[in-house]
């Protein structure tokens, strides 16, 4: 797995233009368990089952933007799964995470208007695993974590829906991931 996201990283960064400050280079990989003040991934739901292992990498763009990129492996064969970049870490109750990291910070939390709660302003990641539960994702954004940093990706029971007045959500927090984005 390291391969992966080291392959990644470099050829995005490096055909990257120069920044004053480079962006940072963020990646973690590990296995989803129960929580414990150690575990990087942790599954609150057996829709993600302990032991299903999981990558994320996010890194700077070319044009000032930032990819990131989920894989998972492991997790119920031929299901969809929403998931989305949360603005705090993991913890022992699925809302530990807090809502959803926005570029354009909603003022009326929890966000589900559109104009927020969006591909543009948050970074979704939905996936739709394959027979053998594995599932690659990315998802691409013109803008890059500055002073605020968001610190965990979060899986959900479904696809984000878009409408007004449900905007950005995708049902229960089955499991997250540590991030240092």
């Amino acid at each position: 797995m390291k391969t992966f996201a080291v392959a990644v990283a470099s050829a995005l960064v490096f055909t990257g233009t120069a920044h004053a400050e480079p962006a940072k280079v963020a990646h973690t990989s590990g296995k989803f368990e129960s929580f414990s003040a150690t575990a990087k991934a942790v599954t609150y739901d057996a829709k993600v089952p302990n032991g299903a292992k999981v990558v994320v990498v996010s890194v700077p763009t070319i044009g000032g933007g930032t990819k990131v990129l989920l894989k998972l492996n492991g997790l119920l064969p031929h299901r969809a799964y929403g998931a989305h970049v949360h603005v705090k870490k993991c913890g022992a109750a699925p809302a530990d995470s807090g809502p959803h990291f926005q570029n354009v910070v909603d003022p009326v939390q929890p966000s589900v208007d559109p104009a927020y709660a969006n591909p543009r302003n948050e970074i979704w990641l939905d996936v739709h695993t394959n027979a053998n539960g594995f599932a690659y994702t990315s998802s691409t954004v013109d803008w890059q974590f500055t002073e605020r940093h968001a610190q965990s990706v979060v899986l959900h029971n479904e696809h984000t829906h878009t409408k007004p007045g449900e905007a950005g959500t995708a049902g229960p927090r089955l499991a997250c991931v540590n991030v240092e984005f």
